[in-house]
């Protein structure tokens, strides 16, 4: 059957057009135009691509090949930027430099594809914002990473079923059924039926103000370039930040970033999830969540605090610039420049020190204050503004 043929129609224009919701991935913008027809997400798809163009067995809001955007375009009358504008590759820039299909790919959570399942834990959602939605559907940041919490609803994400442990996937929930259920929301689980909206919510976990009041920041900069508004986040910090996290993550010798920040913290060393080289794509999400938060914290204040941690033996010099790919200007001369004048200079480990005491001070200063809030005081957002490139105005206290 020709594509204009679907459902018998001679124009090509479907009679149900939905389009795109605020920051709606692609697969789950088909999924509803598929259930809008009254059919099964895999008899909709061969109707329309037949056989031999197979959609389900792939990560299509990475992959998302044009022969399928076209198609939705020309269907739904939606424009072609809106349409391209529900796959991952709208982050391109910021958390990675350059898109690519195949691969690991920063920041962006995996699937874990096997046939047409989903092995992995790669799609987050947010509770709070499937039960508030008119039409519950699922959001292209909820595959960030970076994205650990909901900062419109004070709520930690959550990857998988609370009821059955069944990874997320909407687009499977019409599978093994004798027919469509025409009221189930996408927010039942395809497993046992569960409704996510309903899960239980929790609070993000703060272990330091400072730290989750910019990371929180950062998050809702990531909500504005989905839904296409502006961000003057750079690109840049970004990529200091997952080095953070990667200095952590590494099992090299001399390295011992993450021990010396949970001793910091007085927190237990994150369980680390098995692999040659582990990522903080590859961590589940309460390890991201701690992760996140320290980087964030070290970012807050880099020449001293990152400082401190090289003279208390965190990791070596060498360590700050392994494997870092065109790191930002402000990095090579605000830390590691740094760094390197005190640790040609005898006398240059005395200050650094004195550094490590004021951020030891200001950390113990957070520890005190009351758990609710995440507001960044005013010097530390002067600093990182200043420091890291993170606009000030991103800094302000979140609402």
């Amino acid at each position: 059957m020709s594509r204009h043929g679907l459902l018998g129609l001679t124009t090509p224009l479907w009679p149900i057009r939905y389009k795109p919701l605020p920051d709606e991935l692609l697969s789950c913008w088909l999924v509803r135009l598929a259930h809008g027809h009254g059919m099964k997400v895999q008899t909709f798809c061969n109707l329309l691509f037949g056989n031999r163009l197979q959609v389900w067995n792939r990560d299509i809001d990475r992959l998302a090949p044009a022969w399928l955007l076209d198609a939705l375009v020309l269907h739904t009358g939606t424009p072609a930027d809106v349409a391209y504008g529900t796959t991952l590759r709208v982050f391109e820039g910021l958390l990675y430099p350059k898109f690519r299909l195949s691969g690991h790919l920063p920041w962006i959570q995996n699937l874990q594809m096997y046939h047409r399942t989903r092995q992995g834990f790669g799609q987050q959602y947010c509770p709070a914002c499937l039960a508030s939605d008119e039409v519950p559907y699922f959001r292209k940041t909820w595959r960030l990473s970076l994205k650990t919490f909901c900062v419109s609803h004070n709520c930690q994400l959550l990857d998988r079923c609370q009821a059955c442990g069944a990874a997320v996937s909407f687009h499977r929930m019409d599978m093994g059924r004798a027919e469509l259920l025409p009221d189930a929301p996408l927010s039942a689980c395809h497993a046992c039926g569960f409704d996510l909206a309903s899960a239980r919510r929790e609070p993000p976990r703060v272990i330091d103000e400072e730290a989750f009041g910019a990371l929180a920041n950062i998050v809702d900069a990531m909500d504005a370039v989905a839904t296409g508004g502006l961000s003057d986040l750079q690109a840049g910090t970004l990529a200091v930040l997952r080095h953070m996290t990667v200095m952590m993550l590494s099992r090299k010798q001399k390295l011992h970033l993450l021990q010396y920040m949970a001793d910091l913290f007085g927190e237990p060393t994150p369980e680390i999830a098995a692999a040659s080289r582990p990522t903080i794509e590859a961590q589940s999400l309460t390890t991201r969540h701690v992760l996140l938060l320290w980087s964030t914290w070290l970012l807050c204040l880099p020449s001293q605090r990152l400082a401190q941690a090289w003279t208390s033996g965190a990791f070596r010099y060498s360590h700050l610039m392994r494997d870092f790919v065109a790191p930002p200007s402000w990095y090579v001369t605000h830390v590691v420049d740094y760094i390197q004048r005190h640790s040609l200079d005898d006398r240059g480990r005395q200050p650094l020190l004195e550094l490590g005491v004021e951020a030891r001070r200001s950390t113990a200063a957070v520890r005190t204050q009351a758990p609710s809030g995440t507001g960044v005081t005013t010097p530390s957002k002067r600093m990182l503004s200043m420091r890291v490139g993170l606009p000030l105005r991103l800094l302000k206290k979140v609402s």
